[in-house]
């Protein structure tokens, strides 16, 4: 009875892992097939339709729009000889001009194909004509107003790239990714005079990501479990290459419109949404840096408080953290670099024996390793001086040599901009005091020093 009863529990314990297993197996599948479907639509595709009408179409010739970056794809051996990006942009942009309903684009890149055609369609006609009536003639080509050229000009490798993982006991999950840039230029040309309209360039990056977990352990003596699973996502450089080529033209197009160039059929749509929208965000994209994070004006004056909780070092071995406040005060004297006052109070004791009260004043010194981003690491130095009452385990106050104490501090910290006026700070420091009173004893080689954290907010009313 006991035998079957283990039976039927294993089964159970191992039904719901074989499950998982196969689940796992259908959805990470590599020889799965799938039926042709149209393309799928990028991000920016009902942004170029949502665009309002234009007064009268625009023709326009497209003569060549390739990849001019002559760079190849990398690979884990070396770089292949297969391109790093679409060699059939010109296709990509005739298409993005016909969604946009802005133009009539019309046929340059095999000009020489469709002017062969046309001298066979003439000879045809010449040749075995009725003669009832002139069947030779063809009706003209139509000639552009504009020229569109450029071409794809960067592709940026690597820009950004990072990980993470843990491991336990032989079970752990990590992940990757890996960022590129692919940059489009495209300028409109007159016909007529040669002058370029108008340029316009946009930038779309490309995310290669992966993800595994695994489990290597020991479950037994001589049995070893050994289970793991994953999966890999690489954007398509084609549709990345697509996106970036229908956001140039939404963007050509909403710079002639701003420019007077071309007309709408509505002007009063000149405050439609698409238009303000694109407004807003070219106004965003001056305050925004090539990683597409929002810069900030620098941090000038701030006034700052805080809750600190201290912990101290020295003659005696115990230590208890105890409480403190402080307010600080800082001007910025270079784009990176603050200098400031903190005003601070709080207490010292190792639990047992003695507790300092703690009144500091200190210049500090303040390095932000990013200055003009939201969030942004810094380093601290600063040095101050310290009143001391300290007091032991009965309450009585202890005389002490000097009542003040000197001392150095260093620290690092981080501080996120919660709103544009109020940022919020997280901090960790180390005091060293050239005073050896701290805990009332003056003891060792070595004087007494502070570990401390805080957090707090800091107000900056310029900004």
């Amino acid at each position: 009875m006991n035998i079957t009863l283990n039976r039927v529990i294993k089964l159970f314990l191992v039904l719901p892992f074989v499950y998982l297993l196969s689940g796992c197996a259908n959805y990470l599948e590599p020889f799965k097939t799938s039926p042709a479907t149209l393309g799928t639509p990028t991000a920016t595709n009902k942004e170029l339709k949502s665009l309002p009408l234009p007064q009268e179409k625009i023709v326009a010739a497209v003569y060549k729009f390739r990849d001019q970056t002559g760079q190849y794809k990398q690979s884990a051996t070396g770089t292949t000889f297969s391109t790093a990006v679409t060699q059939g942009a010109t296709s990509i942009l005739l298409r993005a001009l016909e969604e946009s309903g802005w133009f009539i684009a019309i046929e340059r890149e095999g000009l020489s194909n469709l002017l062969n055609e046309r001298k066979i369609i003439r000879s045809s006609r010449s040749t075995f004509g009725t003669g009832e009536e002139d069947n030779t003639l063809l009706p003209p080509l139509l000639f552009a107003g504009i020229i569109l050229e450029g071409g794809i000009i960067s592709y940026d490798t690597n820009v950004l790239t990072g990980g993470a993982g843990i491991r336990y006991f032989g079970a752990g999950a990590s992940g990757q990714y890996r960022q590129d840039r692919v940059t489009i230029y495209l300028r409109a040309i007159s016909t007529q005079s040669g002058r370029i309209l108008k340029t316009v360039y946009t930038s779309k990056t490309v995310l290669s990501q992966m993800v595994d977990v695994g489990l290597f352990r020991f479950v037994k003596f001589k049995r070893l479990l050994e289970a793991e699973t994953g999966f890999s996502y690489n954007e398509p450089p084609e549709i990345c290459v697509t996106e970036a080529i229908e956001k140039a033209v939404h963007s050509l197009i909403v710079e002639g419109v701003l420019e007077g160039l071309w007309e709408l059929k509505y002007p009063e749509e000149l405050k439609s949404p698409a238009i303000l929208g694109y407004v807003k965000e070219k106004e965003l994209i001056q305050e925004t840096d090539y990683f597409g994070n929002i810069l900030i004006p620098s941090r000038d004056l701030g006034i700052g408080v805080a809750f600190n909780t201290q912990m101290y070092s020295g003659d005696y071995s115990e230590s208890v953290v105890k409480p403190a406040g402080s307010l600080s005060f800082k001007y910025a004297i270079s784009n990176q670099l603050a200098a400031g006052l903190t005003l601070s109070s709080g207490q010292l004791s190792d639990g047992k024996f003695f507790t300092t009260n703690l009144n500091s004043a200190e210049l500090t010194g303040t390095y932000h390793l990013l200055p003009q981003y939201y969030f942004t690491p810094y380093l601290t130095m600063g040095v101050g001086v310290s009143n001391l009452v300290v007091k032991d385990r009965y309450g009585n106050q202890l005389q002490l040599k000097s009542e003040w104490a000197p001392s150095f501090s260093s620290g690092i910290g981080f501080e996120y901009l919660v709103y544009d006026l109020i940022g919020l700070n997280l901090g960790f420091s180390y005091t060293y005091y050239f005073n050896d009173e701290i805990d009332g004893l003056s003891r060792g080689n070595f004087n007494d020093y502070m570990w401390a954290g805080k957090v707090g907010l800091t107000f900056y009313p310029g900004r």
